[in-house]
C-alpha cells in the first residue's frame, strides 16, 4: 500500500553527523562478525545478509542529549517510512535498516539517548507492522528464552518488518504494544497527523503509553529510567 506523505517533524540539524548512509558493508564500524553471529538467533538474518537487504546507516553524536534524541527519532521515522511501501513486496520481510549511533554526549550514555526515540517509534509504527529494536554497544543481551547473544560492537536501532507470530513475545512487559503488533495492518495513514511536532511534546505524548508500573532497568520493552532520560 502506498503511504501518505509524512509530516514528520524536522529537528534542528547538526546533532547527528552522517558517517555512512545505508550501506551493507559499513567501514566505520566492525559489524560483520557480529551480524554473522546473530544469524544463530534470527532465522531471517542469514537470508537478509545474503541478499544484501540488511543495511546500516551510521551517525555520530554531535550535540546535546535532547537534540541527539530528536534526530535519532527523526532518523527512525525516515527509515520506517522508507520501509513501509516495501514490506509487502517480494523479500519485504528480509529488509532491515539499522540506525547506528557512535560518539559520546557528555553526561549521557547511549542507553538514555536511544530509550525515548525507541519507545516513541515503537508506539507509532508497531500498529503498522514495523518493528523497532535497540542494542547497546558492549552490552550482552539475553533472549526471552534465556539464551545469551553477543554484545553489539555499536549501539543501534534496527528497523524491520514485524513478524506477527513471533515479535509480540518480545513485548510481554507492554501487552498493549504486543496486541497492537499482533494485529498490525498498514492502512496508509500519516502517523504524524494527530501528534505534536516538537520533540519535547512528542515525548510527552508518548508517556501515556508507558506501563503503570516502573519498568525494570533490564527490561527490553520500555525506556530505561524514562524520567531520567527525559529530563
Amino acid at each position: 500500500m502506498t503511504t501518505s506523505s509524512s509530516a514528520a517533524p524536522r529537528p534542528t540539524a547538526g546533532a547527528l553527523r552522517l558517517v555512512e548512509a545505508s550501506t551493507t558493508r559499513p567501514t566505520s564500524i566492525d559489524i560483520g562478525d557480529y551480524a554473522r553471529q546473530m544469524t544463530a538467533h534470527c532465522p531471517y538474518l542469514a537470508p537478509s545478509l545474503q541478499q544484501g537487504l540488511t543495511t546500516w546507516t551510521v551517525y555520530r553524536a554531535d550535540g546535546d542529549a535532547e537534540a541527539v534524541q530528536a534526530e535519532l527519532f527523526h532518523a527512525g521515522a525516515q527509515a520506517a517510512e522508507w520501509l513501509r511501501p516495501l514490506l509487502n513486496r517480494p523479500h519485504g520481510l528480509l529488509r532491515c535498516e539499522n540506525i547506528v549511533l557512535v560518539g559520546e554526549v557528555p553526561g549521557t550514555g547511549h542507553r538514555d539517548l536511544l530509550a525515548w526515540p525507541h519507545w516513541v517509534l515503537k508506539n507509532l509504527y508497531g500498529p503498522l507492522g514495523v518493528m523497532f529494536g535497540k542494542f547497546y554497544a558492549g552490552e550482552e543481551e539475553v533472549t526471552g528464552a534465556g539464551n545469551r547473544i553477543p554484545a553489539a560492537p555499536a549501539s543501534f536501532l534496527p528497523v524491520r518488518a514485524a513478524v506477527r507470530r513471533r515479535d509480540p513475545r518480545f513485548l510481554r512487559a507492554t501487552p498493549d504494544l504486543a496486541a497492537g503488533l499482533a494485529a498490525a495492518d498498514d492502512d496508509g495513514r500519516d502517523v504524524f497527523e494527530h501528534i505534536p511536532t516538537e520533540w519535547k511534546d512528542i515525548r510527552t505524548w508518548a508517556r501515556q503509553f508507558l506501563p503503570p508500573a516502573k519498568p525494570s532497568p533490564s527490561s527490553p520493552d520500555t525506556p530505561a529510567n524514562p524520567q531520567r532520560s527525559s529530563s
